[in-house]
């Protein structure tokens, strides 16, 4: 087993992390993670200068940091400044950007390899859309966003690609070309679906959702068959109008026949390598919340004092993710959330947090002086 890295260290560490992905259950496994989570913040600062220098600035090294809570997380805001790798430009095959235009800066990961990557989206998908399929079970995937061929910078775009070859069957497919969704094609795929009784996964951002809903609004409601399922992820805004998440998945439930208990929400950026879905699908009956992969930890934290908030509170969130191997494995994003069982309750962005945080952050990872 090998993730492909020519750097040894870094290969030996990625392959014990991949092992970890691809063992059947999830299961929490604490000092597991830690030892990973140490071992990987080592080889990043060493490998990535502009972590180095941010690190330092921060009077956290390998030397002193001595429980993965105490990684320094890079604002989101910091991956527009600074390339964040830990192998050489000309060894990038992938780079993939967050949404935006080409006159504001919009945030890079770089990789050299996929493996990694590709290992931990599928196995959050499967688990947190798929669950109740056999292994290597293939289902009725339509998509309501770009394919990767018209869309390779897009990390979601990339990721529903890999979810279709994998899991997806002979009708699965994209259904928004040239920037515009199929209407016309998405309608007739989905009355064939309920003709048929073969279940649906419809899956796409929730911007791409806004425009389906629109389309059908003057036809028949759709009742898709049962075991049929929705996924969504992203904001509610659409170019006329905004809606809620409740008024979304009430229209979903109107329109398509899909009850909120069969939707899931996938939180995800392009900056990570690891996502998060609600629980509804892989523990029925439980209360919705996001669940994080064995090799994913989700740390809140108070905004201005940066320490851990009490479980009743909202903080920021901070991801750990393991998936990061060759970028940065800690990453402070500009979302609130609040603890949820043994999950969390993402509860919007904070406003202005970006912007306050990540100049300076990159300032210091360019060369300036310690924040």
């Amino acid at each position: 087993m090998s993730t492909g890295s020519t750097d040894p260290a870094r290969a030996d560490l990625e392959d014990r992390i991949l092992e970890w992905m691809r063992e059947p259950e999830w299961k929490a496994d604490e000092p597991r993670f830690e030892r990973l989570a140490l071992d990987l913040f080592a080889l990043q600062f060493s490998r990535c200068l502009p972590y180095q220098r941010f690190c330092t600035g921060r009077s956290r090294t390998p030397d002193s940091v001595r429980h993965w809570w105490e990684i320094p997380a890079v604002p989101t805001g910091a991956f527009k400044e600074v390339a964040l790798r830990c192998f050489p430009e000309e060894a990038t095959i992938r780079t993939f950007r967050t949404s935006g235009t080409s006159h504001e800066g919009r945030g890079e990961l770089h990789l050299d390899s996929l493996t990694l990557y590709e290992a931990s989206l599928l196995s959050a998908f499967e688990r947190g859309v798929l669950p109740d399929l056999a292994k290597g079970e293939r289902m009725r995937l339509r998509v309501l966003a770009a394919s990767p061929e018209e869309a390779p910078d897009s990390s979601l775009s990339y990721m529903f690609g890999c979810v279709l070859s994998t899991r997806g069957d002979a009708a699965s497919g994209f259904d928004v070309r040239g920037g515009q969704l199929d209407a016309g094609g998405i309608t007739e795929h989905l009355r064939e679906s309920e003709r048929s009784g073969i279940p649906t996964a419809l899956c796409g951002t929730a911007f791409g959702f806004v425009h389906l809903l629109d389309a059908l609004a003057a036809a028949r409601p759709l009742r898709l068959p049962a075991g049929s399922r929705v996924m969504e992820t992203g904001g509610f805004k659409g170019r006329s109008r905004e809606l809620s998440r409740r008024e979304l998945y009430e229209a979903i439930e109107a329109r398509l026949g899909v009850p909120p208990a069969r939707i899931v929400n996938q939180y995800g950026m392009t900056e990570l390598g690891s996502q998060f879905y609600d629980s509804v699908l892989c523990r029925p009956g439980e209360p919705r919340r996001k669940l994080c992969p064995p090799w994913a930890r989700v740390r809140l934290v108070d905004p201005e004092r940066g320490t851990e908030v009490d479980p009743d509170r909202a903080g920021r969130i901070a991801v750990f993710d393991l998936a990061n191997a060759g970028s940065v494995l800690a990453v402070q994003t500009a979302d609130l959330a609040q603890v949820a069982d043994d999950g969390f309750e993402v509860l919007g962005r904070e406003p202005g947090a970006e912007a306050r945080g990540c100049s300076l952050a990159a300032d210091v990872m360019l060369g300036g002086d310690a924040a």
